[in-house]
């Protein structure tokens, strides 16, 4: 139900380990803005971050997805799908460190943790990755469909949270990566459309080929007929936010869209299963959109997926009206229980002079929580930003 603007429940900033390791001042800084709790990156993909109010650095380098906990040869024993360690940052164990110092100057700590998001892996296992009509490969996207990357992301979750004082979990990249990855000196910017993005972004990979065929499909021709609906739309055959169901037709949009949300539920259902076995009272947010065709870090999320949850967590970065449609249609997909959390950045392409107006047009539009992005990477101009947000938390 829309609301006028107004307090928030609850208010989360996000931050790297390497944002608190080194900088004695960060937990003091993170508190005089009136933020209590920091999201902390525990597992997390390759990066390169501005570190402005750093005293000891500029920048950090994440080379490749990492643990940000010791990679312990007893968890991953056996298993071709291993993690590794982050040596960019000066500790052995870069998460439990920087969220006991933020425990221990009474900031609270919620686990950061992107999942199958991985161009390391993706690049050595091929046949795991996300592939596209074409026979592309998404090195970056690990495909859920794989039994393999299911246990991988479900022992990646268990791994990095084990035997930390943790308020909560956020948990990002459960399900699959899509066409968009912004990274690698992206070069693919406005080359396709809404419609050619999602038709680009069904996975066809052995795993969810294997799915179609069991609902009696050929995946031959199944793959035929999305390379056929891409041609068509570069064509100008159709327009070019199309729906799937105009592109493929009703029933193979249906099993295209099923399979890939069976596989997903399997994923999350996994993780969080033994996310609540290793850390039982942690409070569980999910990166998702109410968009059933949504890929990326932040993919689809059904309403048996929001009802799992404590909070359902849907990206705003955009001053726009799709945006505030995310936010009300995740509202109305959630039950009243679960929260809808805002995630708002005050980085590019964020406009800071219209940022409180765009605020409080996802509070009215139903927005419970507000996640701030990011602590570590907004210099001085932009924090000052961030707290004057943080003043919508109670």
């Amino acid at each position: 139900m829309a609301r006028t603007r107004g307090p928030v429940s609850r208010v989360v900033g996000y931050a790297y380990p390497w944002d608190v390791i080194g900088d004695p001042d960060f937990a003091d800084r993170v508190a005089a803005m009136g933020i209590t709790e920091v999201s902390l990156a525990a597992s997390y993909h390759a990066t390169r971050a501005a570190t402005p109010m750093h005293p000891r650095h500029r920048f950090v380098e994440a080379r490749h997805a990492a643990l940000y906990r010791p990679v312990r040869p007893e968890a991953w024993d056996g298993r071709n799908l291993q993690p590794v360690a982050a040596p960019w940052v000066p500790s052995a164990d870069p998460f439990a460190e920087a969220a006991r110092t933020l425990n221990e100057n009474g900031v609270a700590v919620q686990a950061w943790l992107v999942l199958a998001h991985s161009s390391r892996l993706g690049g050595a296992r091929p046949d795991l990755a996300v592939r596209n009509c074409f026979g592309d490969i998404y090195s970056y996207a690990l495909c859920v469909a794989h039994q393999e990357v299911r246990d991988y992301v479900t022992t990646l979750a268990v791994e990095a949270v084990r035997q930390v004082d943790i308020t909560g979990v956020s948990v990002e990249g459960c399900g699959q990566l899509g066409a968009v990855h912004q990274a690698a000196h992206e070069k693919t910017d406005g080359a396709y459309g809404p419609a050619a993005g999602r038709l680009l972004s069904v996975c066809c990979c052995g795993g969810c080929r294997r799915g179609w065929a069991a609902a009696g499909r050929v995946p031959a021709e199944v793959v035929d007929r999305l390379r056929a609906a891409v041609v068509a739309l570069q064509a100008g055959q159709q327009p070019g936010d199309a729906p799937m169901a105009d592109l493929l037709g009703t029933e193979l949009a249906t099993i295209l869209l099923d399979t890939r949300l069976a596989a997903q539920d399997q994923a999350r259902s996994a993780v969080l299963a033994a996310l609540r076995e290793v850390a039982p009272t942690a409070r569980i947010t999910l990166h998702g959109q109410p968009d059933p065709w949504a890929t990326g870090p932040s993919p689809a999320v059904t309403a048996t997926a929001a009802a799992g949850v404590a909070t359902v967590l849907v990206p705003a970065w955009i001053d726009a009206p799709a945006s505030r449609a995310a936010v009300r249609d995740a509202r109305a997909l959630a039950p009243g229980t679960v929260a809808i959390g805002a995630y708002v950045t005050v980085l590019p392409p964020a406009d800071l002079a219209t940022i409180d107006k765009h605020v409080a047009s996802l509070c009215a539009a139903g927005a419970d929580e507000l996640h701030l992005y990011h602590l570590g990477l907004a210099n001085a101009e932009r924090l000052d930003v961030l707290t004057r947000l943080a003043q919508l938390g109670r």
